[in-house]
């Protein structure tokens, strides 16, 4: 938010690459929906080899998903 309050050359040179990353981010984001809609098209013209393809449709499916968030131990004071 402050660069894009700022005026000068930095501010603005960071403003710009911030605005770039997340069109990068929604490029990115949009290009998996697209994968995922291409894959469930493949996937239901090719039902005829099931198990094989399942198999391989799982796996794909398990690498685009997101990993889970690990649990964050709390900081601070525990209060008795």
């Amino acid at each position: 938010m402050l660069s894009s309050v700022l005026r000068n050359e930095r501010a603005v040179a960071v403003n710009i690459a911030i605005m770039r990353a997340f069109v990068r981010v929604r490029q990115a984001l949009a290009g998996q929906e697209a994968l995922l809609e291409r894959l469930d098209a493949l996937e239901s013209k090719t039902n005829r080899h099931d198990d094989q393809f399942r198999a391989v449709f799982q796996a794909i499916r398990k690498l685009i998903e997101d990993p889970p968030v690990p649990k964050r131990q709390r900081i601070g004071f525990e209060e008795d």
